[in-house]
């Protein structure tokens, strides 16, 4: 039998707060973002889930949520692996930009589609730039033409994918309850392969921060039931703050 899977979106981060493009920049969480990891562990354990593994980003938003979460479980001494495959999708020169404003600026018809098309990427850095993650020393093992200048949907999807044959697959088909924990693209990109959705589809797609997102799946790794862990109203909410988020503010 196949063992069940967890993936969490990490709490919500200081960029989040203040509505910023974050992709591969490495921002920390809110104090709301600790709590919401802490609660996501707590909903794990009433839930009488075990994980076995995690499987995490580089990027010290998801690294710290799963701390956080296996510090409620008692589960510390699991074993993490953690990839940049993972990461959030590279937002390339939008990085660090406000989302209402550049709908301001750019129109909301095209930020949202360089926010949420499915295949078309926002500008890229310039290979000068110093956010450009070839200057970051984590990414100095990666080969150079892997590293992205930006990414669309279907980009993240095509290294995420991989690494979940190569290293999530063959865990989770031992028999092993995985947790992935990590970023709304990487795991937007992870359910359209499990759910099969059409790129249309997966564009309405909101995944709410620091809510675990429960798989079961059968021997072939197809989803058998998906749900949310907590409370419904709650996530509801949460799901539509996300949406809203290129929504100009008051």
């Amino acid at each position: 039998m196949a063992g069940k899977l967890l993936m969490v979106r990490h709490g919500q981060s200081i960029w989040n707060l203040e509505n910023l493009f974050t992709g591969w920049t490495d921002v920390d969480l809110s104090a709301a973002g600790v709590e919401e990891a802490r609660q996501a562990g707590r909903e794990i354990a009433r839930a009488g889930l075990v994980p076995d593994m995690v499987f995490t980003s580089v990027l010290k938003r998801a690294i710290r949520t799963q701390w956080l979460m296996l510090e409620e479980l008692d589960l510390l001494w699991l074993p993490v692996e953690r990839d940049w495959r993972l990461n959030e999708r590279h937002y390339g020169a939008l990085q660090g930009l406000n989302k209402a404003q550049t709908v301001a600026k750019y129109g909301a018809a095209q930020v949202q589609i360089w926010r949420r098309s499915y295949a078309t990427p926002p500008p890229p850095l310039a290979g000068d730039d110093p956010r450009h993650p070839r200057h970051d020393r984590r990414y100095a093992r990666v080969p150079a033409a892997e590293l992205p200048a930006t990414e669309s949907l279907k980009d993240t999807l095509g290294r995420v994918l991989p690494y979940w044959e190569q290293r999530i697959a063959p865990e989770l088909g031992a028999g092993h309850n995985v947790m992935i924990v990590a970023h709304g693209n990487s795991l937007r990109a992870l359910v359209k392969m499990l759910d099969a959705l059409t790129e249309s589809a997966v564009i309405e797609l909101n995944i709410p921060t620091g809510i675990p997102l429960l798989y079961e799946l059968d021997d072939a790794l197809r989803p058998r039931s998906r749900r949310y862990l907590g409370d419904e109203q709650a996530i509801k909410a949460a799901t539509e703050a996300i949406r809203r988020q290129t929504q100009p503010r008051p």
